[in-house]
């Protein structure tokens, strides 16, 4: 019902421009402006204010949660800035709202355009201009000569849904500049367990392995070879991000066999998987939660996102030491 009070007066008020233009278009200014003012409306969005730091953006936002902004200095172009986001595009048929993996960047403010997956123009100024500090959650309504203009972005046709963001689509953004990324990771891991109703989790609150979660479901049999640095290792085990979705497994490398087992060095692992897994023996069942630092980190690898933390469940089948 919103989305179609929000067409029809978008459809109206451009007519209205267009009689009193003699026929003429409005121009992509114009047109951002009635697509906002009316989402507003549509939506019954309160406490929206436009962009008056500069005015030629016709960025709308509103502040809800203020970082801190004693002893500070607003955030700058060259900074490094961390934040998490969802979007959609104002006709609905675009929608990422994936914090947990994809919805994510770590880096300098400046290269926000430089990646992809709904970080525009709009967005980078929004954050300079407007949130300015860490710790800040705003809501940001930016223009689509902001965003993806004229062309869109994605593929496939423009009544696609959530494969493309249609050309002239305007972008609804809700964004978190994290303050502190380890404690945000705790957060998070500990909201996960919360949600899954986990128990007998123990954290690592020193050393290399400080911040991982691990539980030991089934001890090893204490003999043999006990898992190290330079350890190999063969194990069935499943690797997920925070969202439940499986990103790698040991049933994956062996045609979706789920008792086949896989073999690797545990110096190749993440530094956090080995340090939950260091001082298992063969038999050994053990599940873990590890913090973004500790896994890939703010370059992400393959499908896993920037500063991800993950889940993992690992079997030991049998352990050999150099």
């Amino acid at each position: 019902m919103k989305q179609t009070i929000f067409t029809l007066l978008l459809i109206t008020s451009i007519g209205l421009i267009s009689c009193r233009k003699n026929n003429n278009d409005p121009d992509i200014k114009q047109y951002d402006l009635i697509q906002i003012q009316n989402y507003i409306a549509a939506n019954g969005l309160t406490g929206m204010k436009r962009d008056t730091v500069n005015d030629t953006t016709g960025i709308y936002y509103q502040i809800l949660s203020q970082g801190s902004t004693t002893g500070v200095t607003p955030l700058n172009y060259a900074d490094s800035v961390a934040f998490v986001y969802t979007f959609k595009s104002f006709d609905g048929k675009y929608t990422n709202v994936d914090t947990l993996n994809l919805s994510r960047f770590d880096g300098l403010l400046g290269h926000i355009t430089n990646a992809n997956n709904g970080l525009t123009k709009g967005l980078q100024d929004a954050i300079h201009d407007l949130v300015k500090y860490r710790g800040t959650r705003a809501r940001i309504l930016v223009p689509s000569r902001m965003a993806y203009g004229v062309r869109g972005a994605g593929t496939g046709s423009s009544s696609n849904v959530n494969t493309r963001i249609a050309g002239n689509q305007c972008l609804d953004y809700y964004v978190n500049v994290i303050s502190d990324v380890n404690k945000y990771d705790d957060y998070l891991i500990k909201e996960y367990i919360k949600k899954h109703n986990l128990s007998g989790y123990t954290e690592i609150t020193s050393g290399r392995g400080k911040g991982v979660y691990y539980k030991v479901t089934t001890p090893g049999s204490g003999t043999g070879e006990v898992l190290d640095y330079p350890s190999s290792i063969t194990c069935l085990y499943t690797g997920k991000l925070l969202n439940d979705s499986v990103f790698d497994s040991s049933a994956i490398h062996n045609n979706n066999d789920a008792t086949a087992t896989s073999s690797f060095d545990v110096e190749g692992l993440a530094s956090g998987v080995q340090e939950a897994l260091k001082g298992q023996t063969t038999g050994a069942v053990v599940s873990m939660l590890i913090p973004s630092r500790l896994a890939y980190g703010k370059t992400g690898s393959g499908i896993i996102g920037v500063d991800a933390c993950l889940y993992f469940d690992f079997t030991i089948s049998s352990i050999t030491n150099p």
